[in-house]
């Protein structure tokens, strides 16, 4: 911890440049690298399978915890440019986010005001700052990272009532009135205890002989409850003191870049304390929750409310009040006016740039459009983040990312989770023959699958086995139209997603097929092509003939 006043700030990123280079160095003697990132874009879904977790008991008891409370798999759904809909088996989506947490040390009779004030930044900070706009190669919210948290630590079940329930991660339901105890009682009477741990101290008997309690329970329940501002009690040389935890910035762009958005956010909520005191006073809770939301979904292009003024741009809002007061709220606090002028630049350019992380990336996705496969050019956003952040420039100055940045193509088409097509034709086993014809001249393809309606395979039927019929198969002597499943080929030999390429093409060579269903625990997840293959191949030559 630091004090906060003077060269605080640039003390805090040479430390965290210190520790990121010693990240780095350990993570390249493993071949691997560091990238600041809210959600890694080369990510896949197998590699959030539960035997990917660090082999920490707490880990695997705060699943199994959160899987009996849920009571079944747990569902996402997420729309933006592109929709997301899946399910999992375990916590461990959780994992695809990654934020840049910075803690705010209050005194006791000011935290209400200073949470108050937290909570009615969250939308400017927000959209100002957002890094995770995809995930999966989708693109989702300009801050994906919030949706997703919420949904994948959420233990409530569907009923068939109007009941309340209140979500562990949310941003909360109201302004609190005088003290941080509102929001530890709030959390207790809302949300079961998913761990239980030994108490070693009665903390009675603790004040009582002038040291201060553990409070160890409250501290474990504390850490199960996700607000997006959090209050955190903890005990530092033996004294008791109260923080302010923010969860909501995303990790990176750059280590510049995250201590500029902690600067935003230490200025905003001081100088919305000495301008305003109370912002309760000033405006709804609602509004305060709609602007994190906005900010959430739409980045820097979402339309904000501040102090019962119009909605109005949040770039405006940014230049016009936030900004100034950021200033106000810094220099008030005594940091070195040098500092301030560094680090709220990096702000104003971000935002006069319209170059936040998020919208670096998807400029970066759209320029790479029509430049290759979607794993080849997540490959290349993800290495152009991770050499850029090398050079230590803010984001708003980065060029956008270039295809020849990335992995190179082994690594890009290593597995068949990076060449299957997830866009599939399927049908089910009692959808009539003349029905799949057509699909197959409709979408010119070769192959359907056949699914049940758990989206489980059970056949698949060929362009060969259809032709095979001419002249053989006489509608007009049949009472109903023939059924798939009297065409279908039966339990097809599969491959999963996980499975290396090279062992795909040589099962499809060997038995001269040309296309592969891939699937997860029996469901039907996609489908390796030889015209997907073709195509991969044609870039491929094409850029060795170039060489």
């Amino acid at each position: 911890p630091h004090v906060f006043g003077g060269s605080c700030l640039r003390d805090m990123e040479w430390q965290l440049g210190e520790l990121l280079a010693k990240a780095r160095e350990a993570a390249q003697k493993c071949g691997g690298d560091v990238v600041l990132t809210g959600i890694l874009p080369t990510l896949k879904k197998t590699d959030l399978e539960l035997v990917n977790m660090t082999p920490n008991p707490r880990y695997y008891a705060l699943n199994d915890a959160m899987n009996r409370l849920r009571g079944g798999a747990y569902e996402f759904y997420l729309q933006g440019l592109d929709e997301l809909q899946l399910h999992h088996d375990s916590i461990l989506v959780e994992a695809a986010n990654t934020s840049f947490q910075v803690h705010f040390q209050v005194a006791p009779d000011e935290f209400a005001r200073l949470y108050n004030a937290a909570q009615a930044v969250a939308g400017p900070l927000l959209s100002s700052t957002a890094n995770s706009p995809m995930l999966f190669g989708k693109r989702l919210w300009a801050e994906t990272r919030i949706g997703l948290f919420q949904q994948s630590i959420d233990t409530r079940r569907s009923t068939p009532h109007l009941r309340e329930q209140t979500p562990r991660v949310s941003f909360g339901r109201q302004w609190v009135q005088s003290s941080a105890l509102e929001i530890f009682q709030e959390d207790i009477t809302r949300f079961r205890a998913l761990l239980s741990t030994p108490i070693e101290d009665d903390p009675f008997v603790e004040l009582q002989n002038g040291r201060a309690p553990s409070l160890k329970a409250l501290r474990l329940h504390n850490s199960t409850v996700y607000r997006w501002n959090r209050v955190c009690y903890g005990i530092s040389d033996g004294q008791p003191h109260i923080r302010i935890e923010n969860r909501l910035l995303p990790s990176g762009p750059t280590p510049r870049d995250e201590m500029a958005n902690a600067a935003f956010w230490f200025g905003l909520i001081s100088g919305v304390l000495e301008r305003y005191g109370d912002i309760a006073a000033h405006m709804p809770f609602d509004d305060a929750r709609s602007n994190f939301l906005a900010a959430a979904r739409h980045g820097i292009d979402a339309q904000l409310t501040w102090c019962g003024s119009a909605p109005a741009p949040a770039e405006r809002l940014i230049f016009d009040e936030f900004l100034p007061l950021a200033r106000e709220g810094l220099e008030t606090g005594g940091l070195d006016g040098e500092n301030i002028d560094l680090y709220l630049g990096v702000i104003e350019e971000r935002v006069r740039s319209r170059r936040t992380g998020a919208q670096w990336l998807l400029q970066s996705m759209a320029e790479l459009a029509d430049k290759g496969p979607l794993s080849e050019r997540l490959s290349a956003v993800t290495a152009a983040t991770a050499h850029r952040q090398r050079d230590g420039n803010p984001v708003s100055t980065w060029e956008l990312a270039r295809l020849e940045e990335g992995a190179g193509w082994k690594q890009s088409y290593a597995t068949v989770e990076h060449c299957m097509d997830t866009d599939i034709v399927t049908v089910n086993e009692h959808e009539p023959v003349d029905l799949v014809a057509k699909m197959m001249v409709w979408k010119n393809i070769r192959h359907v699958m056949v699914e049940d309606a758990e989206n489980r395979l059970v056949g698949l039927v060929s362009q060969r086995k259809l032709l095979n019929l001419v002249g053989t198969y006489h509608p007009e002597e049949r009472d109903d139209p023939m059924p798939v499943s009297e065409v279908m080929q039966r339990d097809p030999v599969t491959v999963t997603p996980e499975t290396p390429t090279v062992d795909a093409i040589q099962l499809m060579r060997k038995n001269g097929w040309a296309c592969l269903p891939v699937t997860k625990d029996g469901h039907l997840v996609g489908v390796l092509t030889e015209s997907q293959l073709m195509f991969i191949a044609g870039e491929l030559l094409e850029q060795k003939l170039r060489e």
